[in-house]
């Protein structure tokens, strides 16, 4: 099947949720077999800033799912930002985010020591008594997967 990856990160920013997800879902496949979405990187990364929660999660895990094709180190440059949304105001955004991050230490290990700060360091308390423990238990599992490493 072939996937015209320029049309497809269009729809990423498509207003029905349902296209931008199943866009979402076809790159990260792209994204497991070649670097042809590595071209858009500087594009995810903006993507992380976006004020809507939805676009900054698609952009996180894109960024993620790039991370064995990083030959230019370009998560290393913006790690720091990364790692700032596993605070993120939306928990759910937090979450994905927190479960993403072992994919980058597997395949950025420089990075493994920056992550796992970061994780150890986070305060969950911004959140929700109800999402505490949903954010408390993704960040152990995360942690726990990069230690297998």
């Amino acid at each position: 099947m072939l996937i015209n990856v320029a049309e497809t990160f269009e729809l990423l920013f498509d207003k029905n949720n349902n296209t931008a997800y199943k866009a979402l879902q076809t790159l990260q496949k792209v994204c497991e077999e070649s670097d042809k979405v590595y071209c858009y990187m500087d594009k995810l990364t903006d993507m992380i800033g976006n004020d809507n929660s939805y676009i900054r999660t698609i952009g996180l895990t894109l960024i993620a799912y790039n991370a064995k094709w990083d030959k230019d180190n370009k998560i290393d440059e913006i790690i720091d930002k990364y790692l700032k949304h596993i605070k993120d105001i939306k928990p759910i955004t937090a979450r994905q985010c927190i479960k993403l991050l072992p994919i980058i230490a597997k395949n950025k290990p420089e990075l493994k020591e920056d992550i796992v700060s970061a994780l150890q360091k986070a305060d969950i308390s911004i959140y929700a008594d109800s999402m505490q423990p949903l954010v408390y238990k993704d960040i152990q599992y995360s942690l726990a997967e990069i230690e297998k490493l």
